[in-house]
């Protein structure tokens, strides 16, 4: 398995050598609505198809469940890159989303409070 920072994708010296969105083809939106924290894990089935070096390191990346903005991070790519990646091996049956579950109101006035007071204590 190749590393997501290993390869001809990346120089040390001049950094990416393939623009991000050469990689999605130039496409900037997913087929299929993923969130960052949605939940990826591989169904277990063989892509269809030729896919690039990102989707084969995207699908290593997908053993366990793991979100959307992680396999962003290991892969060095934006996460609108990244969600169509993923799109595209959920669109051919190699991976399976879970939107994520919000138990709270991710929004509640309270919550939002608290998490100012706390960035406030932190200045």
């Amino acid at each position: 398995m190749v590393a997501a920072g290993d390869g001809p994708w990346l120089d040390d010296a001049a950094g990416r050598l393939v623009r991000p969105f050469t990689v999605s083809n130039g496409r900037t939106r997913p087929t299929i609505a993923l969130d960052l924290m949605s939940q990826v894990m591989v169904t277990g089935a063989g892509p269809l198809g030729h896919l690039g070096p990102e989707h084969a390191q995207a699908l290593a990346l997908c053993r366990a469940p793991v979100p959307v903005a992680e396999v962003a991070a290991h892969l060095r790519l934006p996460a609108a890159v990244t969600k169509v990646l993923l799109s595209d091996l959920v669109d051919c049956g190699a991976l399976t989303a879970k939107p994520p579950a919000f138990h709270d109101n991710p929004t509640d006035r309270a919550l939002l409070e608290a998490v100012l007071d706390g960035l406030r204590r932190q200045l």
